[in-house]
């Protein structure tokens, strides 16, 4: 699995970014986007921490 990140709903809040135990998210262009997906360990932190609803595993 992978997370999904909506870039229509995100409001480059940032959350996400913080709540990413391996700092695999980051703003560009004021939107979260993921460095490096085939990293990810779908912990769902980044999930549940997003205000706008906008991250999806």
């Amino acid at each position: 699995m992978a997370i999904v990140i909506d870039a229509g709903k995100c409001t480059g809040c940032g959350t996400c970014v913080d709540a990413c135990p391996l700092e695999l998210i980051e703003l560009t262009g004021d939107k979260a986007v993921i460095n490096d997906p085939d990293s990810c360990i779908d912990c769902g932190a980044c999930v549940d921490e997003c205000p706008e609803e906008a991250i999806s595993l």
